[in-house]
């Protein structure tokens, strides 16, 4: 079983390898030994974008080298890209490019591109991948679980134990959960040498906590969003595989081209919707709020004066 980085980076290299042999999500799946279901899952959740969109995108976008250097007529570039009729290719042309074949031929026009994606060394970690931050706003939510603190020096698996004994236990207790399938963990108050951790689920209210647990409510709140995916089952998550994903967090934020700042009050959820394992790979969400850096201590990275505020 590949890592994650080394699928994903293969996928990628496939999708351009095969834009004029007929690639599509089940060549990929099948080479790659992954249900054509989870393969569009992982590559949503990784690029924000289906998988058939972004092969049918860069089908197109090579098929202008022979449009525009050729005097082929249309239907055999259509036919040399996989598309089964004239009329398909064209369609799909103007959807993605806003104009007809044809008419691009007699036009000049210029028209922009979807270029290929790549995956950065900063994306790789030891057993998974990492994207983001996409900069979003959550909306106020809450939950209720049960609260631990959890000291800096207990076992590495500490965590991830609460988790799962939270999971297979607490969570039956609870009544009126919002996504009876996506567990919580809310981290805030790193201070003392302890964390507070909070393993939970989202409700519609606070009414009726069951005895021995709490509620928690999360603020709407400008958030850091990054996605993580792993080589392992959700139990086998732990403190590694997080010092690694925050490590790469952390340093985001400390690099000038970030335009944000983690908010002083520190709390932070990670998000892992349990229906997205099929065996192989696990994904997981990580939010934490932020602020914007005041304008007058963000440096100009490399750009002439005049693009500064």
């Amino acid at each position: 079983m590949l890592r994650p980085y080394d699928l994903l980076e293969n996928v990628l290299l496939e999708v351009e390898k095969g834009v004029r042999n007929g690639v599509n999500g089940d060549v990929l799946s099948a080479k790659f030994t992954l249900s054509e279901r989870h393969l569009r899952r992982l590559f949503k959740f990784a690029f924000k974008q289906s998988i058939a969109g972004y092969i049918r995108s860069r089908k197109l976008a090579a098929s202008l080298e022979d449009l525009l250097k050729t005097d082929s007529n249309i239907l055999h570039i259509a036919l040399d890209y996989g598309f089964e009729y004239e009329h398909t290719y064209i369609r799909a042309f103007k959807r993605e490019f806003g104009i007809t074949p044809g008419d691009l031929r007699k036009t000049g026009k210029t028209v922009k591109i979807k270029p290929p994606l790549y995956l950065l060394d900063e994306n790789n970690l030891p057993d998974g991948v990492l994207f983001g931050p996409d900069i979003v706003m959550v909306q106020k939510f809450h939950v209720i679980g049960k609260r631990y603190s959890i000291p800096l020096s207990a076992p590495t698996a500490f965590g991830p134990e609460m988790g799962i004994k939270f999971w297979e236990n607490e969570r039956k207790l609870i009544k009126s959960t919002v996504n009876p399938n996506v567990y919580i963990g809310i981290s805030k108050n790193i201070e003392d040498g302890h964390t507070d951790y909070l393993t939970s689920i989202q409700v519609k209210t606070i009414e009726n906590i069951p005895q021995g647990l709490c509620a928690e409510i999360f603020e709407t709140s400008l958030c850091a969003r990054f996605r993580y995916i792993g080589k392992l089952h959700y139990y086998e998550l732990n403190r590694n595989t997080a010092r690694a994903l925050y490590s790469t967090i952390w340093d985001f934020f400390s690099k000038d081209k970030s335009g944000y700042t983690l908010t002083e009050k520190m709390l932070r959820f990670e998000k892992v919707d349990t229906r997205l394992y099929d065996g192989t790979y696990c994904q997981m969400e990580w939010y934490a709020p932020i602020q914007e850096k005041p304008k007058n201590v963000r440096k100009c990275l490399s750009l002439p004066d005049y693009y500064c505020d």
